[in-house]
């Protein structure tokens, strides 16, 4: 089935080759306030999506700073906190260049009129991706500041030095602030390239700092897009299909009395009551009769594999090399199998809201969204109005894991607004949550391998289903192999009865399911245990370290499995982040219930700028996986999502988590990685790897529920 007419408009803006987000310097400065700000150009920076060339962040692309007359730092920026610490990890970073204390940097995130344009929060690319331009905004702003200080204070600016955003002389006898030099004033000036800090002098950048919106969330300080209060603002409550597909042809309002307060909209596609009280709004909403022409759509958790492998496709290679027939004829053992994936929900704490507010033509949107800049282009095209009469502003998010990015709600609450003349929010409940996620695409994956007499991987025929690409190449030492991914050939073909789309660790989680499974499976028909196979067949330096370093935290020896102690290893190469996780676990013959006892996850991310951050991010990846390996599965009869809320939809509570030990590698020369990403990506190898070694059962479906289990082991 069709992305909504919205997704599939913020999909096609990744490939226009336009920019409509430059913003006018002069409306920067009048709505920004006093103080200097540091304007500077980094070169063209590149997105993709999905394989095809994506649209580019304007060339003029630029960081701001402002320095106000009180001493505070304000960083702008287009990424948005959801959680994942960036909140903290950029001011580390600001902060260190600037020669200032983190605590006086105030982050400002994803709003559309202050902000630098930004392709959006995904893919574990904020520090990676935004890291070093902002750092060159910050070594250029304080060498911008030496400079005045040195016009001031008449001496040259190499006999100056700077200590928390203090300049003085090295006498020590001239002296003057960053907030003197900014009071009253907008100073624009350019300087020629300058250096960033060595890291042998950094001191706050790689230094363990709690989350700064830590106290605001844990008091109930930190404010989200529900808690966006206007004056006379109103509560949607919309009428919703029953199933994906389906068609409103009746209803009946008559039920509804539009009186104290409640308003009702009648826009034949979209049918809302509106109240300041969404209880009232709710209630009454459940007064319209309604009938809808539901689609007669024979996909459901049964059926879906074989579905997917009917629906003609095209395989693209992904990479190729050698000839499979030749290492064939060389392997002394063959290995076919079959992986499979279910539909996986994003189920954020927080579920989508918006706020819309319309007033003269010019629309604010309060939004739970990881791409404001570009639900700015989809309200501004909707609607037909100039680019610059639309301001998104995303407060904090509740979660997101790559599943809020554009929706039909958003729409909606704008057309409330413009039609009812007053604020109003959209909040979806969590019904609605479900029904409307694009979940993480069920996926196939065909593989066939094989060793030689020595232990050798001697090919690999790699043959991918719809999971999409990523961490679909091998690491190891393959000379014979082929990677393909699978595109439907008609794209009038139904291949998903609803929307799919990104999950946390996009396709990674299947691909690296498959690939580990499938080399620990090896790796016992070798007569090896799965750490030794694993590490005779790789010679990547760097991933060997990775590996070296988990099995030498975990401190106990694999054995070949089944080796009845429930020892279970994976790795994987995300992004230029390399990861490798151990997990320990217990197996009940009779339930089928696994516990998970223990986990080790060694991560090489390149320089780490907040340990405690990425620390925190890595046990987070590894706890949400064990869900998504264990017993998250979207249930569903067509278009009809039956999964609704978290008392059928189960992810992992406190009493399935882990111990579980972080090993940061250190490797200072190669600039930040990815991190929130990666670890999640290999928790359904590892944990189905353990199960095996546990009990000699091998799973191949995500979910490995108890059922499932109890199969496998019969």
């Amino acid at each position: 089935m069709e992305k909504d007419h919205y997704s599939r408009k913020l999909e096609d803006e990744y490939i226009k080759e336009i920019d409509k987000t430059e913003f006018n310097r002069r409306d920067f400065l009048r709505v920004s306030g006093a103080g200097i700000f540091i304007f500077f150009t980094i070169g063209k920076i590149e997105a993709r999506f999905q394989g095809r060339r994506g649209r580019s962040y304007p060339s003029d692309f630029n960081a701001y700073l402002k320095i106000s007359e009180d001493g505070r730092i304000s960083c702008f920026t287009g990424k948005i906190e959801m959680g994942q610490g960036i909140i903290t990890s950029l001011a580390q970073m600001l902060a260190e260049e600037l020669d200032v204390s983190i605590d006086i940097v105030d982050m400002v995130m994803g709003d559309t009129m202050l902000c630098p344009y930004d392709q959006g929060t995904t893919g574990s690319r904020s520090t990676k991706n935004f890291g070093p331009p902002l750092r060159k905004a910050a070594a250029q702003a304080r060498a911008v500041l030496l400079q005045l200080a040195a016009e001031e204070l008449k001496i040259e600016s190499d006999q100056l030095i700077v200590q928390n955003g203090l300049i003085q002389d090295k006498s020590g006898k001239q002296k003057i602030t960053y907030a003197s030099l900014a009071k009253g004033k907008r100073i624009e000036r350019s300087l020629p390239d300058v250096q960033t800090k060595p890291q042998s002098d950094y001191v706050i950048s790689g230094e363990p700092i709690r989350s700064t919106d830590a106290w605001m969330k844990v008091t109930g300080e930190a404010k989200y897009s529900g808690d966006t209060q206007l004056p006379g603002m109103l509560y949607a409550s919309v009428l919703r299909p029953p199933a994906h597909g389906a068609k409103l042809i009746k209803y009946d309002l008559s039920k509804v009395e539009e009186s104290g307060g409640i308003i009702i909209i009648d826009e034949k596609d979209l049918v809302a009551v509106l109240h300041q009280d969404p209880e009232v709004a709710e209630r009454s909403l459940n007064k319209v009769e309604s009938q809808f022409e539901v689609p007669d759509v024979r996909i459901n958790n049964k059926t879906i594999f074989d579905h997917l492998q009917e629906v003609p496709s095209f395989a693209e290679d992904i990479e190729k090399k050698g000839t499979l027939e030749k290492g064939k004829n060389q392997s002394k053992e063959l290995i076919r199998s079959t992986y499979y994936n279910h539909y996986v929900a994003h189920a954020p704490m927080e579920p989508h809201t918006a706020v819309a507010e319309v007033k003269n033509d010019c629309i604010t949107l309060w939004a739970s969204t990881q791409i404001p800049f570009r639900v700015q282009n989809m309200i501004a095209e909707e609607f037909r109005v100039p680019l610059e009469n639309v301001r998104v502003i995303p407060p904090f998010l509740g979660g997101g894991y790559g599943g809020k990015k554009a929706g039909l709600y958003l729409i909606e609450a704008v057309r409330l607004a413009k039609i009812s003349g007053r604020p109003v929010q959209v909040a979806l409940n969590r019904k609605e949550e479900f029904f409307y996620d694009a979940f993480r695409p069920a996926a196939v994956i065909r593989l066939e391998s094989g060793i030689d007499q020595n232990g050798k991987i001697s090919f690999w025929d790699y043959d991918n289903f719809y999971a999409g690409s990523r961490s679909s190449e091998p690491m190891y030492d393959i000379p014979h192999l082929r990677v393909q991914s699978r595109e439907p050939e008609n794209e009038d073909d139904m291949l998903h009865p609803f929307d799919v789309g990104a999950w946390r660790g996009p396709g990674s989680n299947t691909n690296v399911f498959a690939m580990e499974s499938q080399i620990d499976i090896m790796a016992e028909k070798a007569g090896m245990d799965p750490l030794s196979f694993r590490l005779k067949n790789l010679s990547d330096n760097r991933m060997i370290r990775v590996l070296k370093s988990a099995a030498e935290k975990f401190s106990h020896a694999f054995e070949k499995g089944p080796s009845a102690k429930g020892f279970g290893i994976a790795c994987t190469n995300y992004l230029n982040t390399y990861v490798a996780t151990i997990a320990q676990v217990d197996v009940n013959k009779k339930s089928g219930q696994v516990q998970v006892k223990r986990m080790i996850c060694a991560h090489d991310m390149g320089e780490v700028i907040n340990p405690l951050g990425a620390t925190l991010q890595i046990e987070g990846g590894l706890t949400m996986g064990i869900g998504y390996a264990l017993s998250e599965e979207i249930l569903f009869e067509g278009g009809k999502i039956l999964s609704e809320n978290f008392a059928d939809y189960e992810f992992t509570r406190f009493s399935g988590a882990p111990d579980i030990e972080v090993v940061h590698i250190d490797n200072p020369d190669l600039a930040p990685q990815g991190c929130g990403e990666p670890a999640i990506t290999t928790t359904g190898a590892v944990i189905a790897n353990a199960i095996f070694d546990a009990v000699g059962a091998r799973l191949y479906t995500l979910p490995m529920t108890p059922e499932r289990i109890l199969a496998a082991l019969q």
